[in-house]
């Protein structure tokens, strides 16, 4: 087939339909020729694929047809039906993706904190590089406790949970980089490492362990998660399998991102906790048992709920109707 030759022929037409499409109001009549004129394209659209595959001219229709479903089909749909799909299969199904990927990046971030504490807080003369000694025992004695409690616990929980959220959404939008979500742990674990090891070396450990694990536990599975979210997208860029690098990276990209929303839901209640829960004189059997519970919770949404909405096919990205027919593939 002349592709030249159709678009000659077929030019009035298929202008016909795009200012059909782009039309605010429509008539009876008027609705009834673009039904006409997108099938009479599509049929064109699908003479253009067979004869010459990829083309100027097919992408041009393709464009033109979208716009007229569009117009045909396109009330947007009822938000109240799209939260629950949302909490209840995308968001779910894009954290279960990622659960082996945040399961390793936990095991380095406590493997790189742990030798950084046990390193610094067995060699005196590095643990003297970080401060005097005076200053050293009173960060140890008071002031690691004294932050948990010298604000107000509203304005202390809303002060992490913005910070630790933007932390959590740096990992996921520029995972692509690939260094990104690395860089952030690694700098998180040292400086807890660092912190554990000043509290070491005033023989105060457990009170650096009783104070991170209400919140933390929540805190820092989240900041896994966000970079395994991260590298995820990254390693859809570097190993697309047989679909393009741009559309690999598109899919994961939708797919991924909603991650980042479902964690600044996750960090604020791990903000409620450190402002709320953590300097309260509670037993610490109880204070440590509400962020092992909360932190239950978050891991069975993922698994539990995740693995189910991932056995429906459901993968954290957009419908085929929200984001257009994907390009098949053989294998």
């Amino acid at each position: 087939m002349d592709l030249d030759a159709l678009t000659a022929a077929r030019r009035a037409e298929w202008t016909r339909l795009d200012e059909l499409s782009r039309s605010r109001r429509l008539t009876g009549a008027e609705v009834d020729e673009l039904v006409d004129r997108y099938r009479a394209a599509s049929a064109d659209l699908a003479d253009a694929k067979t004869s010459a595959g990829r083309s100027i001219q097919g992408d041009h229709i393709s464009t033109m047809l979208a716009r007229a479903r569009l117009r045909l089909t396109g009330a947007p749909d009822n938000v109240m039906r799209q939260i629950p799909r949302f909490f209840a299969l995308q968001l779910p199904a894009a954290l279960y993706r990622v659960r082996w990927a945040t399961l390793v990046i936990a095991l380095g971030f406590l493997a790189v904190a742990t030798v950084t504490a046990l390193w610094i807080a067995g060699d005196p003369a590095l643990v003297a590089t970080l401060g005097s000694r005076m200053e050293l025992e009173r960060y140890a004695e008071s002031d690691f406790t004294d932050y948990y409690s010298e604000n107000h616990p509203a304005a202390f929980a809303g002060t992490v949970w913005t910070n630790n959220a933007w932390i959590a959404v740096q990992c996921v939008l520029f995972g692509i980089t690939g260094f990104w979500p690395i860089m952030v742990m690694v700098q998180n674990a040292v400086g807890v490492g660092t912190a554990a090891a000043v509290l070491l070396s005033f023989d105060r450990g457990d009170v650096f362990l009783l104070y991170i694990a209400p919140h933390g536990l929540l805190e820092l599975t989240s900041l896994f998660v966000a970079a395994a979210a991260g590298l995820s997208i990254f390693w859809a860029w570097v190993a697309p399998g047989r679909r393009t690098r741009g559309e690999s990276l598109a899919s994961a990209g939708r797919s991924l991102a909603t991650i980042a929303i479902g964690l600044v839901i996750a960090l604020a209640v791990a903000g409620l906790i450190e402002g709320f829960v953590t300097a309260q004189p509670w037993p610490w059997a109880v204070k440590i048992g509400i962020g092992a519970a909360a932190l239950g919770l978050f891991l069975a949404y993922m698994i539990v709920v995740g693995g189910r909405a991932h056995r429906r096919g459901e993968t954290g990205d957009l419908t085929e109707y929200e984001a257009g027919t994907p390009t098949l593939v053989a294998g």
